[in-house]
């Protein structure tokens, strides 16, 4: 981190950042099992009737469900942090800034 701190680190954080917040969101999804659950998550989250009964009752895998964009308006960015994930992208930035 130190030597390519500079030059190939930050896209490298960016880009393992992305992946990171999409198993998350995959992970997450898997853990709403049921259709009545993953149907009640999304509308808590925002997600109107018909959205959510059409990714509730889908029959696509865990990874693609994940990368939807009704997945990523219900379990945003800040949603992750605020539930623990640090972003690696400011630690980053706070470790150079001391430095």
């Amino acid at each position: 981190m130190n030597y390519y701190g500079v030059s190939r680190m930050k896209r490298f954080i960016i880009e393992t950042q992305q992946w990171l917040n999409h198993r998350l969101r995959q992970l997450i999804w898997k853990r709403w099992k049921k259709v009545k659950t993953k149907y009640s998550m999304l509308r808590n989250y925002g997600i109107n009737h018909d959205d959510a009964m059409k990714y509730a009752n889908s029959r696509k895998g865990y990874w693609r469900i994940s990368r939807s964009e009704v997945l990523h308006i219900a379990i945003t960015k800040e949603r992750l942090t605020k539930w623990g994930l640090k972003d690696i992208s400011q630690l980053n930035e706070s470790r150079y800034l001391k430095g």
